[in-house]
């Protein structure tokens, strides 16, 4: 046993709520795009199918890596390829397929391809290398997040039991960037907008937070956005909504003026 899973083995034992980290096999796939639908005015969803045997992901908020080229070639003349990391929204072995959500925001390599994407294309994706498994026995769950995140509460809210109790602060730039959230959970959605202020820039998750009524009870905490932004969430939350690290997680999907980010945000 290496010495994270004893350490997550050690941690479960002492709190069966505390989250934990399952790894996985890597191996690299070549899927072929079945349909393509834009679902919001900023997200296309683009679903796969082809070389999906053994695919795992556990976690809601698992990443794989998606490679797109990057406009230049190598010197045998095939495409340079750039990875960058997506949540398995929806798979489903029975279909043999896959659902990717793309958040159109920026002209990178990803949205690129996501734009012109049709049915027959392929696409090379790897992982997840591994899965953060956040049980469900919390009296309550908490998901914040801007459209990056979207993938993940989605997933999250379509896997949770019947009536588990769920608030989710959802940013996006405005109305029509708003998606259906399907669940059978007893949830509370608060969309909130930017209104044209540069994604990154605005501060409406921390103003909203900090206006919400939240239920009573133990929670676990899950918040995705721009990276200084969640490190701000994670303050907020611990100094002013009572959130209990051990039950907490932010992370940082993207980081302005980067690319290819993906921060952990802890103490």
């Amino acid at each position: 046993m290496s010495i994270s899973t004893a350490a997550a083995v050690s941690a479960q034992a002492s709190d069966p709520r505390a989250p934990r980290r399952v790894r996985h096999e890597p191996r690299r796939r070549t899927l072929t795009v079945r349909q393509v639908e834009t679902i919001a005015a900023h997200m296309i969803r683009v679903t796969l199918s082809g070389d999906l045997d053994g695919f795992t992901s556990l976690g809601f908020d698992d990443h794989v890596k998606l490679f797109f080229p990057d406009g230049t070639k190598n010197a045998e003349g095939a495409p340079n390829m750039l990875g960058r990391d997506f949540t398995p929204r929806r798979y489903d072995p029975a279909q043999d397929t896959l659902e990717i959500d793309f958040a159109i925001h920026d002209a990178g390599p990803a949205t690129r391809w996501a734009a012109q994407a049709k049915p027959g294309d392929t696409l090379a994706l790897g992982g997840p290398r591994g899965s953060f498994i956040v049980p469900t026995t919390y009296d309550w769950h908490l998901l914040v997040g801007d459209e990056t995140a979207l993938p993940a509460i989605s997933r999250r809210l379509a896997e949770l039991p019947a009536r588990t109790r769920t608030v989710v602060v959802a940013e996006v730039d405005g109305r029509d960037d708003e998606i259906a959230l399907p669940t059978v959970a007893d949830v509370t959605v608060t969309w909130v907008h930017r209104d044209g202020v540069a994604a990154g820039d605005s501060d409406v998750l921390a103003k909203t937070l900090a206006s919400l009524k939240l239920p009573a009870g133990d929670y676990y905490s899950w918040v995705a956005c721009e990276s200084l932004i969640a490190k701000a969430l994670r303050r907020q939350l611990i100094a002013d909504h009572g959130a209990n690290p051990k039950w907490l997680r932010a992370a940082g999907y993207w980081r302005r003026g980067a690319v290819a980010v993906h921060d952990v945000i802890e103490d």
